[in-house]
């Protein structure tokens, strides 16, 4: 016989009864048995096993069947019991009833009763059991729900900051906000590629101990950076290939993307966890949507810059011509008045 899942503890004064219900009915049918022979034990081992079904006597020594019930139903036992008693006594029957008991077998047990009653008990519990476990899947599903839904929400006001915002450095702040919150990471910094020395430079950092070694608009060598602007790829890192690099005095994992327009790496964002949980491949796909925007946000900059440069210079030429156009007429006049 397949051993079952299912514990159960049976509770009588008589050694027989415990050997007929135990040993010879229960056992064999491959149930996990423990047995008491009154009610102060039965109550310890009810609460150290939790058994899923108990099948107690109401007459026990010391402790009565209903105190053991009633005692054990105020520590928060939920487990289903079957209570038995002598024939006859249809007062203790409505007792078993009123504290708890879902089933009543009177003395002298019967196999085919006693095992009716132990499927039909063990049927609750295995419903319950599926009730309680599709609860929880559905508690944590509508936690991912909502977690999904703050993501979007958190991307779509980067995405809104990006359109509207002109000020770099605030719109890196943010950037590396929502960074964190999609990673679910404690730290994290941007670095962008210098035009001219082709170093890279942190331009943010949130959560980074930043001191001497580690200054915002400095060069900062964390490691990582190099094989992100040689690849041009995400990396997660942990362990001992992270120890060996800068990035791993600050952090135990970290989480990297590239900054990238077309196949230019311009920088990169990264985030890290001092505790060491693992960044998982939707945190690097989530972090890549972030870096996106910031993407973006550079491309805009640049655009926008770009413009103001044509713009002054335009101004320059139209104050060029202006003064040139002054300064013909002031030349005719003078000529008209000779």
């Amino acid at each position: 016989m397949a051993k079952r899942s299912e514990k159960i503890l049976v509770v009588d004064a008589d050694p027989e009864v415990l050997d007929l219900v135990a040993q010879q009915v229960l056992g064999p049918q491959g149930f996990q048995v423990a047995t008491a022979q009154d009610g102060n034990t039965a109550l310890k081992l009810a609460l150290q096993m939790s058994p899923d079904l108990m099948i107690t006597s109401l007459e026990l020594p010391g402790l009565s069947g209903k105190d053991l019930v009633t005692a054990l139903r105020s520590q928060g036992f939920e487990s289903t019991i079957i209570a038995t008693g002598a024939r006859g006594a249809e007062a203790m029957m409505l007792q078993a009833m009123r504290i708890g008991a879902k089933d009543y077998l009177t003395k002298p047990l019967r196999e085919a009763e006693l095992m009716a009653s132990v499927d039909h008990a063990l049927q609750e519990v295995r419903l319950r059991q599926e009730r309680e476990q599709l609860a929880q899947r559905l508690a944590g599903a509508n936690q991912q729900l909502e977690r999904r839904v703050k993501e979007l929400t958190t991307l779509y006001g980067i995405g809104k900051a990006v359109t509207s915002s002109t000020e770099l450095s605030t719109l890196f702040g943010r950037l590396l906000e929502g960074a964190l919150f999609v990673a679910e990471a404690e730290m994290g910094w941007l670095s962008l590629v210098d035009e001219a020395s082709g170093q890279l430079i942190l331009r943010a950092g949130k959560g980074l101990p930043l001191g001497s070694n580690i200054r915002v608009n400095q060069a900062w060598d964390d490691g990582v950076s190099s094989f992100l602007l040689r690849s041009g790829e995400g990396m997660t890192l942990a362990g001992e290939p992270l120890s060996k690099m800068r990035a791993g005095q600050v952090a135990k994992s970290v989480c990297a993307v590239p900054i990238k327009a077309k196949d230019q790496v311009m920088g990169m964002i990264a985030v890290g966890n001092k505790s060491g949980k693992p960044f998982a491949d939707r945190d690097q796909a989530m972090l890549s949507a972030v870096a996106d925007y910031a993407s973006i946000a550079l491309v805009n900059a640049r655009l926008f810059q770009a413009l103001e440069e044509r713009a002054r210079v335009l101004q320059q030429s139209y104050d060029a011509l202006a003064i040139a156009s002054s300064d013909q007429k002031a030349m005719a006049v003078v000529q008209n008045a000779a």
